[in-house]
């Protein structure tokens, strides 16, 4: 079972929105790691993979407790992140923290592996050229004392893994 299908998600609306959006200093209040910029950079991340889950109606994991502290900080600006909701996803993204998520929202999710494999592929999606994703190991750079994050062999084979599929369907196999 997926989450319904966000046909509606334009990814290069997504990353106008989260171009746009100005990241308010009662973000940081629950986030006291340094430097801010690395941390807001793996937020701009974060809110454009999900918006690549919201279009393919898949729920993804968060891999940092760094990140995870701004999305919040953002998320309690009710106002400023209802309208950003609006105007990257057309919609408000919800947070379902680990056993937190409605019923059918926790039997299509998976485990948090799980979750954490579709953010890598929801990376891929929308990664400029050139870009390299923080969020992997952003709790190790800015002291998180108990780092969340997705070791870059797990990276290394989901990313194997999206280019054997990307070959096989290239040649129709």
């Amino acid at each position: 079972m997926r989450i319904r299908r966000g046909t509606d998600v334009d990814l290069a609306r997504v990353n106008r929105a989260v171009a746009d959006l100005d990241v308010p200093d009662a973000v940081w209040k629950t986030c006291p790691w340094q430097p801010r910029s690395l941390i807001e950079t793996g937020l701009r991340q974060w809110l454009r993979c999900a918006g690549a889950a919201l279009r393919d109606g898949q729920v993804i994991g968060m891999p940092s407790n760094a990140v995870d502290e701004a999305w919040h900080g953002l998320i309690l600006c009710t106002s400023r992140y209802a309208q950003f909701c609006e105007a990257a996803y057309g919609r408000f993204l919800h947070h379902h923290p680990e056993g937190g998520a409605p019923p059918e929202v926790a039997a299509a999710s998976g485990g948090m592996a799980d979750q954490l494999g579709r953010t890598v592929v929801a990376w891929s999606m929308v990664a400029q050229p050139g870009e390299s994703c923080v969020l992997w190991d952003l709790d190790d750079h800015v002291g998180v004392d108990a780092p969340w994050g997705v070791p870059a062999d797990r990276v290394a084979a989901v990313r194997a893994e999206l280019a054997a599929r990307h070959d096989r369907e290239a040649t129709g196999q």
